[in-house]
């Protein structure tokens, strides 16, 4: 680790050893520290055997600071940071609610925008964008962009069809943008605005290679071209836009400061050369791209954003974004800075890259298997998109990583669906059973808490599946929920009544059934794997969409019928996707 590097993580790690033992008022500790440290600043990554030891001498040095001390010491590296302890601390910000606004009442409209990058459909996580900034702007009546960030023809390639199936999970979100535009449209735009720095003496081209650049920049040396004059550097960038170099060439870097404190904003590339031509056919014959922070920071000014919501391993974004509108005398916007989102239940990385490789490789079925940590996989399971965004809001906007659990997504999704969702029947794993007396068939109410709905009416014809766990031993009794209370005697159900004090009194468990003759074979897909069972009769009249409760299984969306692997006695198969319990 040399010196530089030393030096950036002894300040990154003081600060969040001064946050972190001021949050929590106790001495900080290395081990709390280190997580939000490497992912805010992935470039330490490389080094993370190394870091634990610069990071515990920072950490018992904070200790031995006073409170006030430490306050004083996290005013002067990060005011943002304090500012947001102290509301914290005073009340006045509800962690688990969006803060108001900043300066919000300064602006005559609150713009905002979503700059999706386009290389596949969504993850869970990418719905904390569009969730947090919807509901911004349904609070300020404001104007939401959906930009695509979509400058980068090779690393993150585009998918043609991502950009309609994003559009499609902000509806499914609740939302609709105001305006939706693709960078890749743009490309002449940046061009101008790119002219127009190197008239400001804003930019110059540069043909170092990135090792010999890398050198120089982390010496605090310029580069040997940053004093060519203005006309060499029109010339050498329109010759970049015309195609004349090939990729590693040429590019385009902003004047900063080369002795910057912070080695990633000195002199920063805007402008590179990409020969893998853009996969939209409008865009295919660009070569001269711009980068991320040049592109977003060009159109954030240009659609008159005024605050942009970002994650927190994206400070340096702004900081580079900042140099360029000071050349251009422009305002810059408001900015939220948040921790990143982790995701429990799902055994798949919550990973654009991953989830498409796992697809490739035929170990997932498609985006919406429910194995996929991705909107569309709750989607076709039946959670309301409404579920999804109220447990994403409820995180805040913390710069601390926060956990979304699926447990606070199924909860607001049952109080969404419980009264519209009809019962039914699922038996996994039947074990039949004859039955001995009773009336001809059941009848459990769709719904418990409607009557009005009326019952389902479940012929008994000889004999019933129930599941293995619920045989009771010889000489026991279960109630048959819906057709009355029976004895497992001579490996048969006898019927001995239908007095519900059985249940209330006497503590005779209730157990659901179907028929062995007329049942429906079901598959029902799950986070864990197909599970296969038989439903009640009835179940082949839902439509694909309507959600249905099967009775002590679970939440689930009917999702259609495959008579592939259905014998042919049974009918079609239906195909069910289990939402939650």
């Amino acid at each position: 680790m040399d010196d530089d590097l030393r030096a950036r993580v002894e300040r990154a790690a003081e600060r969040s050893a001064l946050y972190n033992a001021l949050k929590h008022d106790s001495d900080a500790q290395v081990g709390a520290i280190m997580g939000p440290l490497m992912g805010a600043n992935p470039e330490f990554r490389e080094h993370g055997s190394e870091v634990p030891g610069v990071v515990a001498p920072v950490v018992e040095r904070v200790n031995g600071l006073s409170a006030a001390e430490r306050r004083e010491r996290l005013a002067e590296l990060d005011p943002d940071a304090l500012a947001e302890l102290e509301a914290e601390e005073e009340g006045d910000e509800d962690e688990r609610a969006l803060p108001d606004l900043p300066n919000a009442a300064e602006y005559e409209e609150i713009r905002m925008r979503l700059a999706p990058n386009p290389n596949g459909p969504w993850h869970l996580g990418n719905a904390r964008m569009p969730a947090v900034i919807g509901t911004y702007k349904d609070r300020y009546d404001g104007w939401m962009l959906c930009r695509f960030d979509d400058t980068d023809p090779e690393t993150k390639r585009p998918d043609l069809d991502a950009y309609d199936a994003i559009l499609d999970a902000v509806d499914y979100l609740g939302f609709e943008p105001d305006e939706v535009i693709r960078a890749s449209d743009r490309l002449e735009t940046y061009y101008d605005h790119a002219r127009e720095l190197v008239e400001l003496g804003g930019a110059y081209t540069c043909s170092c290679s990135a090792e010999a650049f890398s050198d120089l920049k982390n010496a605090g040396e310029p580069c040997p071209h940053r004093e060519k004059d203005a006309e060499t550097v029109r010339s050498e960038f329109e010759a970049m836009v015309d195609g004349e170099y090939r990729a590693g060439e040429m590019v385009l870097r902003v004047k900063t400061d080369v002795e910057h404190r912070n080695p990633a904003l000195r002199d920063w590339v805007a402008f590179r050369i990409v020969d893998t031509p853009h996969p939209r056919p409008e865009a295919a014959d660009y070569r001269c791209w711009p980068m991320l922070d040049f592109q977003s920071g060009i159109d954030d000014h240009l659609t008159g954003i005024t605050h942009i919501v970002r994650g927190i391993d994206l400070q340096d974004s702004a900081k580079r974004q900042r140099f360029v509108y000071d050349y251009f005398g422009w305002e810059y916007p408001e900015v939220i800075h948040w921790g990143k989102i982790q995701l429990d239940a799902y055994d798949v990385k919550m990973s654009t890259s991953t989830i498409k490789e796992l697809i490739e490789r035929g170990e997932l079925d498609g985006w919406d298997d429910p194995r996929a940590p991705t909107l569309a996989s709750v989607r076709r399971r039946g959670i309301r998109g409404r579920a999804v965004v109220d447990a994403l809001v409820e995180l805040g906007t913390s710069t601390s990583d926060v956990d979304l659990a699926m447990s606070a997504i199924y909860a607001r999704n049952r109080e969404l669906i419980d009264d519209e969702a009809d019962r039914r029947f699922l038996v996994r794993d039947g074990v039949e059973k004859q039955v001995v007396g009773g009336p001809e068939a059941g009848e459990p109410p769709v719904h418990p808490d409607h009557p009005e709905r009326g019952t389902r009416r479940i012929p008994v014809e000889g004999s019933v599946l129930v599941e293995p766990d619920d045989v009771p031993a010889n000489g026991e009794r279960v109630w048959l929920k819906g057709f009355g209370c029976v004895r497992h005697t001579r490996d048969a159900f006898e019927f001995t009544g239908d007095d519900i004090d059985a249940v209330r009194e006497e503590g005779v468990p209730v157990v659901h059934w179907v028929p062995a003759d007329g049942s429906v074979p079901v598959t029902l897909r799950t986070m864990e794997g197909d599970v296969t069972g038989r439903a009640e009769p009835g179940i082949q009249g839902y439509e694909p969409d309507d959600v249905v409760q099967f009775e002590r299984v679970g939440f689930a969306r009917i999702d259609g019928v495959a008579g592939g692997d259905a014998e042919p006695s049974d009918g079609e198969r239906v195909v069910a996707y289990y939402a939650h319990p």
